[in-house]
């Protein structure tokens, strides 16, 4: 159903459970969320793994034991439905061969007579309709008249009831859907979180599954969101090592030095900082969304710590002390610094109300705004560690001290008009 209001959804969608299951108290009722990205109906997936149906039934069974018993967990299903009641003629071979019909035709002429057997299509523009053949509605909606068939016996040339080569019929139940994967009987359970998160709610129902006593060539994996986010992140993973080692080697390289570039990549933890609070305070998950707002604030912290780095290395190189040009710099680019993140910050507020990008508006406000403080406190405080200066300074380092680590000629400090 669509909603104005994305904050009323959770209430919406409870009531509406609440008032399907009051008219069919037998249903499984459950709701959910529109989710950005790929999405499954279940948010926890069980697969149960083997070869025989009724094992996996049994443990099927047990799964949703668990799954119901957790005060969280709602619309806790099997993949593979109910069983249903299935007929089964029981073919006279000595009458079939005398007629001349095969088990095939007896399934053919049910088929026809109840489902419909298909002979052709039909086209009209875009749409192909299939064409059935099938008996008058008076014999196919009543099961009883299952034994008056029609069925056409080649001996005969002419059709003849189905009773006149069956013995009886057999009721059976069945599953009228079963599922493989990767070749493999699955059968999946599922179910969906009511109040905390999919992860949170995974991590109590995994190990209660997996302490299932499973048979030999028995086991569960694991889908779902967990399985989404798993195969999201690997693919967003896989890729960082490199990107980072060229930023690295950029930083490296903007200040032929080590130590600098050290300084600034410390600051980036710090932003976790101010990122946990946010979404402990606001109650969103450090999903896929929040990380690539991490990521993505990893970058504007680096370009703050770099603006200031250069402007302490500015200043030294115009002669001032080591522990005067930190605190000259500090106050020259508090201004720049703050504006920059203040703009961010408030660019992203307004995705506040968004329930898609909440969680990454959250990390990156939050972060950006932890971080810029500590920024311009523990970069100062790492640089005058790094580089050893005292207040009590004399001297500063000179620009080619400042910008190699690796020895090389110093210059002595321009002497005093």
């Amino acid at each position: 159903m669509d909603i104005e209001d994305y904050t009323t959804l959770k209430r919406d969608i409870q009531r509406a459970e609440d008032y399907i299951q009051s008219i069919a108290p037998d249903a499984i009722v459950f709701g959910r969320t529109f989710d950005l990205g790929p999405s499954k109906p279940g948010k926890i997936e069980a697969r149960l793994v083997g070869p025989e149906p009724d094992v996996l039934r049994d443990l099927e069974q047990q799964a949703l034991a668990i799954f119901k018993a957790d005060h969280d967990a709602k619309g806790s299903r099997g993949r593979w439905y109910e069983r249903v009641k299935v007929i089964h003629p029981k073919l006279s071979e000595e009458q079939a061969d005398a007629h001349g019909i095969t088990t095939r035709s007896v399934a053919q002429a049910v088929q026809s007579t109840f489902e419909g057997h298909p002979v052709g299509v039909y086209r009209e523009r875009d749409e192909v309709i299939p064409v059935l053949f099938r008996q008058p509605a008076p014999l196919r909606d009543d099961v009883a008249n299952l034994r008056q068939i029609p069925i056409w016996s080649p001996a005969a040339q002419r059709y003849i009831p189905l009773a006149n080569v069956v013995t009886g019929l057999e009721t059976e139940w069945s599953d009228r859907v079963v599922e493989r994967r990767n070749r493999k009987r699955t059968l999946t359970v599922v179910t969906d979180p009511t109040n905390d998160s999919a992860p949170t709610l995974w991590g109590r129902l995994a190990p209660q599954i997996e302490n299932l006593p499973f048979p030999p060539g028995y086991y569960v994996e694991w889908g779902g969101e967990y399985e989404s986010q798993t195969e999201a992140q690997a693919a967003l993973f896989a890729p960082i090592p490199m990107f980072v080692a060229i930023m690295v080697v950029i930083v490296i390289g903007l200040f032929n030095a080590i130590r600098q570039p050290l300084v600034i990549w410390l600051t980036v933890p710090l932003a976790l900082i101010g990122v946990t609070a946010g979404l402990l305070l606001t109650n969103q998950p450090f999903g896929f969304m929040a990380l690539l707002g991490f990521l993505s604030l990893s970058g504007m912290l680096i370009k703050n710590a770099i603006v200031l780095v250069d402007e302490i290395d500015l200043q030294i190189k115009l002669g001032n002390p080591t522990y005067t040009a930190i605190l000259a710099a500090g106050v020259s680019r508090l201004r720049p610094v703050a504006m920059a993140a203040a703009t961010t910050i408030l660019g992203m507020i307004p995705l506040f109300g968004d329930a898609f990008f909440i969680a990454m508006a959250v990390t990156i406000v939050f972060g950006l705004l932890v971080a810029t403080v500590l920024t311009m406190i523990v970069v100062p405080t790492f640089y005058a560690i790094f580089f050893k200066a005292k207040k009590d300074d004399d001297g500063g380092t000179t620009p080619a001290s400042a910008s190699s680590d690796e020895g090389g000629v110093t210059a002595a400090p321009p002497a005093p008009a």
